[in-house]
């Protein structure tokens, strides 16, 4: 109903209430479903993918991760000698697939015209018994760049394993994606088998060899990499750049605690004939079950990560 009692024929988004911020030229918009960057455009230049009020995030577009990003194994892992059985959300391959608020809706604890902080609570359930908050703020600072810290408080009475992450989708403007030339300066790549479940690790070589700049069209790519380089100004910041052909640029730069990133290309976006999803990540897939990267959270204890994005003009270096 309208305020005059009518039925409003205007179409409430499948993604739930929409949090908007913005600062000087700079606009982002954080839906309620999942807490995910649904848009984020400086100067009217867009920086992300976006989708449909009638649509849910295509690919994960955008999503929060938490308590674990990317995928566990056939949903099952082991505690304390038990085996867990996780609700089986890559129905494709079997997995538990991005965590457990993929499909929860987040409240604003607090919204300014620059900044929005969001939570959402991670209940005890089959596969995972443990109480957790989640907490994201999104803000602006005053060159237009975007930046996220996302926290996970462990609410409950046992240490519980933990690890973060995001899936924002890039894009500069109307620049096709396949045109950008996309550098990560990182020096391992986790191999996987038929599944995209790790099991190695080696040097990157060939295409996937990011660290001098590939042209996404000329990837296919659903990799992790770690031991990734710090910017050389000292602020411990890892930094994974998209460029134009005119030189400019739009980059995905994460706290040293996203010690791995997440690198999909993939020609499936709704729209696009290519896509990337560069994803922050404090641990790879199947983190549950490798232990890698994973966190074991003292109760009343907090744990936190941290990312953003910027866009530079043509012979900008990039900032954090």
């Amino acid at each position: 109903m309208d305020a005059t009692g009518s039925e409003s024929t205007e179409a409430y988004p499948a993604t739930g209430p929409q949090y908007e911020i913005s600062r000087g030229g700079a606009r982002a918009v954080i839906a309620s479903l999942a807490g995910a960057l649904r848009r984020y455009t400086v100067d009217g230049v867009d920086l992300v993918q976006t989708y449909p009020d009638s649509a849910i995030p295509p690919s994960a577009n955008g999503v929060l991760l938490a308590p674990w990003p990317n995928r566990v194994a056939d949903g099952r892992w082991t505690l304390d000698g038990k085996t867990q059985q996780l609700d089986i959300t890559e129905p494709s391959r079997g997995h538990a697939s991005h965590g457990l608020l993929r499909n929860t809706g987040y409240t604003a604890l607090e919204q300014v015209p620059g900044a929005v902080e969001l939570s959402a609570e991670i209940f005890p359930q089959h596969g995972y018994p443990f109480h957790l908050l989640h907490r994201a703020r999104y803000s602006l600072d005053d060159d237009g760049g975007l930046h996220v810290r996302q926290s996970l408080t462990n609410v409950g009475v046992e240490a519980a394993p933990v690890a973060l992450g995001a899936h924002p989708f890039l894009r500069l403007g109307d620049v096709p994606t396949e045109d950008l030339v996309l550098t990560v300066a990182a020096s391992t790549v986790l191999t996987v088998d038929d599944r995209l479940i790790p099991n190695g690790r080696q040097q990157p070589s060939g295409a996937a060899d990011l660290r001098s700049g590939t042209r996404l069209g000329e990837l296919e790519l659903d990799s992790a990499y770690t031991d990734l380089s710090f910017d050389d100004d000292d602020t411990g910041i890892h930094r994974h750049v998209l460029t134009a052909p005119d030189g400019r640029t739009v980059s995905l730069w994460t706290g040293a605690e996203c010690a791995y990133v997440h690198v999909f290309v993939t020609d499936k976006f709704p729209g696009q004939r290519c896509a990337v999803a560069l994803e922050p990540m404090t641990a790879p897939a199947n983190a549950l079950n490798s232990g890698e990267g994973l966190v074991w959270l003292p109760p009343g204890q907090a744990f936190s990560a941290r990312w953003g994005i910027r866009a530079e003009p043509a012979g900008v270096n990039s900032r954090g």
